[in-house]
């Protein structure tokens, strides 16, 4: 028969696919449903686990059935090999939205998992990151002499996150040192700005995106008037180190780029179910100006998005380097007792059904920056699009 405890665990499986669902990127609350679990599978293994834990542990009266149950729960989060699958906690899932929303206290980075290395995505404009000189693609190998192999990315996070005017020291190797080194960083309160634009003398509209955040859709349409009330006649987009953010609010700044009806992406939610596709739904007001994209390493998630939503679309050349490969949908579900479960629900196709994940995307013209670029403040990769923006008609 079964212990009381053990019964606590039994219901909590029994109910725990029973989730209020929302999804993350389109704000639609979903109905409660109730799932069993699949005919043929045998949960007599964890139960003859448990009680031999409830049985046989040495500090019995230390045993924490919340904290058992959490902990099962992470790992079958964790078996699913999926670094952007994460089981919140309250706390955690709290952070994750204010990361969302732009602002927080910390460093400033995005950080992935890629290649089974801590990686970093990008540093955030005017952020400490940024003033430190991380650069996408660094490997981070150890936060404040903790090592980061096998954690997940969530945990890097709050390893990493503090209060502001604390430091934290991150053990990075780049590829062009060829060594690790020690940065020390101080944290502080991170506001990440939407955009910048400047109208140059050439009538060129420089447009650099920093993230998809709440605030961008309405920055992005203020700046839209300005180039449109402008001298401009063409448009650089760029789009380096923005790491993304709110699915919808890449699609409503491409709908200023595209007819209306026209794909911006695919979500392609496995073998059996149908594929959704996202359609621009704006004014097309920037439709007729000439455009070049400028991508890196650091263009993710809804850069990517919007880089792939242009060139398939318009023909837009891509400037730069590789994208990250960022390319799955999320949504956040809402468990019991504030805990959450952000899930990948599908992976991002381009309009002509290129997957974006893992491999990302390749520019139509490779222009690299190296390590001499950065400390001098040059910037090939702008030129090379300003050179060729101005042949374009």
């Amino acid at each position: 028969m079964f212990s009381k405890l053990k019964q606590n665990f039994v219901l909590f499986f029994l109910i725990l696919p029973i989730v209020f669902a929302f999804g993350f990127w389109s704000g639609k609350s979903s109905i409660v449903c109730p799932v069993l679990p699949p005919e043929g599978v045998d949960f007599s293994l964890l139960w003859e686990a448990w009680e031999t834990v409830e049985e046989k542990y040495r500090d019995r009266e230390k045993l924490n059935v919340e904290e058992m149950i959490y902990g099962a729960i992470s790992g079958m989060v964790e078996s699913l090999d999926d670094p952007y699958t994460v089981f919140f906690s309250p706390e955690e899932a709290k952070k994750f939205l204010e990361d969302v929303k732009g602002v927080f206290e910390g460093v400033g980075v995005e950080i992935a998992i890629k290649e089974e290395q801590l990686q970093v995505i990008a540093p955030l404009e005017g952020t400490p990151a940024h003033r430190a000189g991380l650069r996408p693609g660094d490997k981070i190998l150890k936060v404040d002499g903790k090592s980061t192999d096998n954690i997940a990315a969530d945990t890097a996070v709050d390893w990493i996150r503090g209060p502001k005017d604390t430091e934290v020291v991150l053990t990075i190797y780049r590829e062009e040192w060829g060594e690790e080194r020690d940065i020390k960083i101080v944290r502080g309160t991170i506001d990440i700005p939407s955009l910048k634009l400047e109208i140059r003398e050439d009538d060129i509209a420089y447009l650099k995106l920093y993230h998809f955040s709440e605030e961008a859709v309405y920055d992005f349409k203020n700046a839209a008037i300005k180039i449109l009330g402008s001298p401009a006649k063409k448009i650089i987009l760029d789009l380096r180190n923005n790491p993304g953010g709110y699915l919808p609010v890449a699609q409503n700044i491409a709908g200023w780029f595209l007819e209306k009806g026209q794909i911006v992406a695919i979500e392609d939610f496995g073998e059996g179910k149908e594929r959704k596709e996202l359609l621009a739904e704006g004014n097309a007001r920037l439709i007729t100006y000439p455009v070049i994209v400028l991508i890196n390493q650091g263009s993710a998630s809804g850069s990517e998005i919007l880089a792939g939503a242009l060139r398939d679309n318009r023909g837009v050349m891509l400037l730069g380097e590789a994208s990250f490969g960022k390319g799955s949908v999320q949504e956040l579900a809402e468990l019991r007792g504030g805990f959450s479960l952000k899930i990948t629900i599908a992976k991002w196709l381009t309009p002509k059904g290129y997957s974006i994940a893992d491999e990302g995307l390749e520019p139509d013209i490779m222009v690299e920056l190296t390590q001499d670029d950065y400390d001098q403040g040059r910037d090939p990769q702008l030129d090379r699009a300003i050179e060729i923006i101005k042949t374009l008609e």
